[in-house]
């Protein structure tokens, strides 16, 4: 799961950890070989001022053949102490300039990242993530590392990993109720919470009101559920077979009758048995569909849904996104349900559509069985990403 963003951020922190060592490196040499130069200016000078007092105290005892053999004798010690100073001294430096360009405090700077961070943009936008999303991503990645003081490696691949985590959170984490909690706040009101489901064909959004209602009666609710896609041939049938397995009561009309009838009449029905939950499936043209929409505010006008939730397939990528916009700008959409999110290798749509959108994330599509609903957890999410 998200194997291709995974891999894209441990490549990102991979290079920017290489080029800051590398640059770090090259910057503390430098440093390291000013600072030697200016030690063997000082050092030089030794030797030469010792010479001179040499030849004066040559000639003063001049004709004392025993006082200046021994004077002699010093003398030719500290030369031959003078001279193993300075192989000691570049043995040193040898070292130190190695020793420096360790220690040394190393300032990331945008040159250091820019290239970089490029690369992630492209990459990102190649895994299907909406641009804006890979915008934020980039420049707050970038805002978190420029101007960082480092010390050695691990800490800039530390840093790194850390940015682009908190970068990726801000991006997942939208806050919203989850519907269990709107569950309990109806049934407190005596009411049922009523949920409007949109999307186009083919995302799998049958199939997940089925899961939503299994999953729901596990927890102790009873569902109704309405067949309000009456458009589409065999949709009321396959509604009906998920229903039939799981022995959930479904509220139906003929091919062709007024989809929101349909609604209102499993509100009706939810209400009068005191049930707590209602599951609105609704028909699935194209998204650019103007008869669509304009049926899908009739539906949410007579139904009054608490919930209107875009059911996407992850696996569509940007499409996904797209849909998405589209549903939301013709009838508020207030959170979002992703099918096939355990086969989406890229993991843009599951990055960008809650961002994009502004609502949150709800439930992930995790296989085929009724039992494979998980609600969404976005430090969850945080995991398999940087797992």
């Amino acid at each position: 799961m998200f194997d291709s963003i995974k891999k894209k951020f441990a490549d990102v922190s991979s290079k920017i950890t290489k080029k800051v060592s590398e640059e770090a490196e090259e910057e503390g040499n430098i440093k390291a070989i000013e600072e030697s130069t200016q030690e063997e200016s000082i050092e030089t000078e030794v030797p030469k001022t010792e010479n001179k007092l040499d030849k004066e105290l040559s000639s003063n005892i001049k004709g004392e053949n025993k006082l200046d053999k021994e004077l002699s004798s010093n003398i030719k010690e500290e030369n031959e102490i003078i001279n193993d100073d300075e192989e000691k001294n570049k043995d040193n430096k040898k070292g130190n300039s190695k020793f420096l360009s360790f220690i040394r405090e190393k300032t990331i700077s945008e040159k250091d990242v820019n290239d970089i961070l490029w690369e992630l943009e492209l990459s990102l936008l190649e895994s299907d993530v909406a641009i804006d999303v890979a915008n934020v991503v980039v420049e707050s990645v970038k805002e978190d590392l420029v101007g960082k003081k480092i010390r050695r490696s691990s800490d800039i691949e530390k840093h790194t990993y850390e940015s682009l985590k908190k970068a990726v959170s801000k991006i997942i984490s939208i806050d919203g109720k989850s519907m269990t909690e709107m569950i309990e706040e109806k049934k407190a009101k005596g009411e049922p919470l009523v949920v409007m489901f949109v999307g186009i064909n083919g995302t799998g959004k049958t199939t997940t009101i089925a899961k939503l209602a299994s999953y729901y009666m596990k927890k102790g609710y009873t569902p109704v559920v309405a067949a309000s896609d009456t458009f589409r041939a065999g949709a009321i049938e396959q509604l009906n077979h998920h229903t039939d397995n799981l022995d959930v009561k479904i509220i139906k009309h003929q091919k062709g009758s007024d989809p929101a009838a349909v609604a209102f009449d499993a509100v009706e029905h939810a209400k009068a048995k005191r049930k707590e939950l209602v599951l609105i499936d609704t028909a699935g043209r194209m998204q650019n569909n103007i008869n669509l929409m304009d049926e899908m505010k009739k539906i949410k006008r007579v139904s009054k849904p608490d919930l209107v939730i875009f059911v996407g397939d992850a696996l569509t990528g940007n499409d996904a996104v797209e849909q998405a916009t589209k549903f939301n700008d013709a009838i508020d959409i207030d959170g979002v349900i992703l099918t096939k999110a355990d086969a989406d290798s890229k993991g843009g749509a599951s990055l960008s559509i809650g961002y994009v959108i502004g609502e949150p994330i709800m439930f992930l599509g995790m296989g085929q069985s009724y039992d494979d609903l998980k609600e969404y957890d976005s430090d969850w999410m945080l995991e398999q990403i940087f797992s």
